[in-house]
């Protein structure tokens, strides 16, 4: 391990892309010192990116929607959600 006063000045990237080819190349090590990281920091405050959209869908799809959501003791919107994220999965792994 790298001593604190050896490490390495992290360069401005330009973008995104830049950052990500630096760090593909770049052991973090020589540049971080992670002796002095925090274990398990509170990451609570956080939330992901979202962002509203509009869709159509039958009045008896929503219905039955919020039937099964309301058997799990869930919003529908929420249930939706989770509908996505699996078949996202799913598909995923295909």
């Amino acid at each position: 391990m790298i001593k604190k006063e050896n490490l390495k000045q992290i360069p401005k990237f330009k973008s995104q892309e830049e950052a990500r080819e630096f760090w593909a190349k770049h052991d973090s090590a020589d540049y971080i010192d992670w002796a002095a990281a925090r274990v398990n920091p509170d990451l609570s405050s956080l939330k992901p990116s979202a962002r509203s959209i509009s869709i159509r869908l039958p009045e008896s799809m929503i219905s039955r929607l919020k039937e099964m959501a309301n058997k799990q003791d869930i919003p529908y919107q929420s249930f939706v959600k989770m509908i996505l994220a699996e078949r996202i999965k799913k598909e995923s792994c295909l």
